[in-house]
């Protein structure tokens, strides 16, 4: 009741203070409503079938055989990639992989297939679109073992330990060999990416988007991890990892069924930077597939799963994963992940809420920065703004490298040591004259695309953004008698064009631990 009590208050503040209604700032892009209308079921449904023809895109299968097997399968990429568009920068991201266990049983050529199209304003910000090319038949394991960490194989019952075969080398080089058609894991997610990739390369973007087919999950992650830490290695910026593994079908291996909604999957940390991707991946996927119900999952995954979102969060990265929750355990890793057996008409509208958020966010500028730059004035009662520091909170609370975490709370590898009262550095949020709330923000790219921002709130229990104001183009806004200490806040960017940036929440580092010094 005092929750519900509050908002209103709050929303009678908005009300009176707000220069422009929610309205003014929620029509549809016409560049990012043509983009979505232009991904084809058809053109999917191809891919699908090309893929699948390939017989196994095991990691391990042989990689010479040229029309059979891994090798087949990721030239195929590559060279459809290369024929969308001249603008299109196609490569292999390959590594030597060293043999480890069972699952890589042998040194292994690894190739990640990439195609990069480059921003026209903001080149060094990355949005990735992702799935997984590589297909694995589990052959003779024993009923329920897993494949490895980190992929999808139905979980065992609680308590339960999975056996651990031994296979000789003949048996694993068999196994390997095995039909692995993986129309949906992840066909059917490698599929809407390349589609993605043939329409969203037509157009001009702000920002760099990158489509990603990754292989080596079915062994572990292994592609994904080997990008997402280079990529860290090399400072290179990425707003969003949008990963999309499993979303082919809608008819569950219990009958449930439905074709109206996706999971999207981030993290458990409370106003991560995943969990505010997610939270837009559900906003803007819903604006333009209004048939189409995004439920966010604050997990990292199914229960004891994981996908290739999971090492770009480990880097530190906004990550999420797009899957159904309608999933088939009997065919994933077998002989009967036909394309039969699966949704093309599910897959294509799952590839048009990525293509509604990965062009909208590809267009719309980025998340302003909110966190004091460590050294920089103001405590819990401080107020403005803090200078010209550019470097977006490279010390100590932004989420790693990527563009939507500057500022954010975050939770990778930021943390300089505070200093009185054991704080890190914090956002720019102040009581004002003791009972306003004083929001004070600095734009994170270019300012002659932002139309202005919007201050966004919620109660502390709630998932979502519950009430918006637009403050217009400045740094700094005042919501009178709205105490800072009882609701979430927030602020992003909106462009000349309408496109909206990710939330960047105002969250105070936690406490460091302090020694107390005594006199013996």
């Amino acid at each position: 009741m005092q929750s519900s009590r509050r908002l209103a208050a709050i929303a009678t503040v908005l009300c009176v203070s707000a220069a422009f209604t929610n309205a003014d700032e929620k029509a549809l892009n016409p560049q990012v409503r043509k983009i979505v209308d232009e991904v084809s079921e058809a053109r999917i449904k191809a891919i699908l079938e090309k893929l699948v023809s390939f017989g196994t895109r095991n990691t391990m299968s042989n990689q010479d055989d040229p029309v059979h097997g891994v090798g087949a399968a990721r030239q195929w990429i590559f060279n459809e990639l290369k024929s969308y568009s001249p603008k299109l920068q196609v490569r292999f991201d390959k590594y030597r992989v060293k043999k480890q266990g069972q699952r890589v049983f042998k040194d292994v050529d690894l190739y990640n297939v990439i195609a990069v199209l480059p921003g026209a304003r903001m080149p060094e910000t990355q949005i990735l679109i992702s799935g997984h090319y590589d297909s694995l038949n589990m052959g003779n394991r024993p009923a329920g073992t897993p494949a490895g960490p980190g992929t999808d194989a139905a979980p065992l019952p609680v308590g339960e330990r999975p056996p651990q075969p031994t296979l000789t080398l003949e048996q694993q080089e068999k196994n390997a060999e095995l039909p692995a058609p993986g129309a949906c894991d992840d066909g059917s997610g490698t599929a809407a990416v390349m589609e993605l990739a043939r329409v969203m390369s037509q157009f001009e973007f702000d920002k760099t988007l990158v489509f990603v087919a990754f292989a080596g999950e079915e062994q572990g992650l292994l592609g994904s991890s080997l990008l997402a830490a280079k990529s860290h290695k090399e400072a290179v910026v990425i707003e969003a990892v949008l990963n999309n593994d499993i979303i082919g079908t809608d008819t569950a291996g219990n009958g449930r069924m439905g074709n109206t909604s996706v999971s999207v999957y981030s993290d458990e940390t409370l106003d991560s930077p995943s969990q505010q991707l997610s939270r837009y991946v559900r906003e803007i996927g819903e604006r333009y597939i209004p048939g189409m119900k995004v439920d966010t999952v604050f997990m990292g995954d199914r229960l004891g799963r994981g996908g290739d979102h999971t090492p770009f969060q480990w880097e530190g990265y906004a990550a999420v994963r797009l899957s159904t929750p309608n999933e088939i355990y009997a065919n994933q890793h077998h002989a009967t992940d036909l394309l039969e057996n699966m949704s093309v008409p599910y897959t294509t509208r799952v590839a048009r809420v990525n293509a509604a958020v990965g062009a909208s966010l590809a267009l719309a500028p980025k998340a302003p920065i909110v966190m004091r730059a460590p050294g920089a004035r103001g405590g819990a009662r401080g107020g403005g703004t803090d200078g010209a520091n550019t470097q977006a909170n490279a010390d100590g609370g932004g989420g790693g490298r990527g563009g939507a975490a500057d500022g954010a709370n975050g939770g990778g590898r930021g943390g300089a040591a505070g200093g009185a009262g054991g704080r890190r550095p914090g956002p720019m949020i102040s009581r004002g004259a003791g009972y306003d709330a004083v929001l004070s923000w600095r734009a994170a790219g270019p300012e002659d695309s932002i139309k202005g921002y919007a201050i966004v709130m919620r109660a502390t229990t709630a998932p979502y953004w519950e009430q918006e104001v637009y403050a217009g183009k400045v740094t700094t806004f005042t919501l009178k008698d709205v105490s800072i200490d009882d609701v979430k806040f927030g602020v992003k960017a909106i462009g000349n064009d309408g496109t909206e940036s990710m939330v960047t929440p105002y969250v105070y580092p936690p406490r460091v631990k302090t020694e107390i010094e005594t006199v013996q």
